[in-house]
């Protein structure tokens, strides 16, 4: 059996869950989530557990089982305390603003970088002087806040040599000797 898909998943105060033809709806202070699930998949709902049940054995149905889950998980702690993640610059001339939604990024292109993003995310940009700028994205939808991080870290991975570019914040770049290095 699934080690993932059999844990039960603890619903807190203020979130409610409901499942209606295969779509699960979650509902909590920061939001309301939707997902749509296998019909062959059950929920089972016992006061303020959540279990996630499969009919068989079959292969399919046990990969299926431990995804539900976990993505059932993810919106439960998404409404409830919601994710953060915090993107830095590192590079000469790197800066970044936000008016509203939209994210400008002067990242040693010739032009800068307008990125629209979507309503579900708050978006907060801090520049100090003598530290690198920072971008702080937060919403309920931990999929979608991924998905967007990787968009703004594709614009400028981290390079190897002067580790120049966007990476998360606290995020470990191997870096690679030079070409002096290897003389002898």
């Amino acid at each position: 059996m699934s080690r993932i898909g059999k844990l039960p998943i603890s619903i807190p105060a203020g979130v409610t869950v409901t499942v209606q033809d295969s779509i699960v709806t979650v509902k909590g202070p920061k939001g309301t989530l939707t997902q749509e699930i296998n019909p062959n998949i059950n929920i089972e709902i016992e006061g303020s557990t959540l279990t996630v049940v499969r009919p068989d054995d079959e292969k399919q149905n046990r990969a299926n089982h431990g995804l539900y889950r976990s993505l059932i998980q993810n919106m439960i702690v998404g409404v409830s305390e919601g994710y953060k993640k915090v993107l830095e610059l590192i590079g000469v001339g790197y800066r970044v603003s936000n008016q509203g939604q939209v994210l400008e990024l002067a990242l040693g292109y010739t032009h800068n970088i307008f990125l629209g993003l979507a309503d579900e995310i708050k978006v907060e940009t801090k520049t100090e002087r003598n530290q690198n700028p920072l971008i702080i994205l937060e919403s309920a939808d931990k999929q979608l806040i991924g998905q967007v991080c990787a968009k703004i870290r594709s614009f400028r991975k981290p390079e190897p040599y002067k580790g120049k570019g966007v990476r998360f914040q606290g995020e470990v770049v191997r870096r690679k000797a030079g070409k002096s290095a290897g003389k002898k």
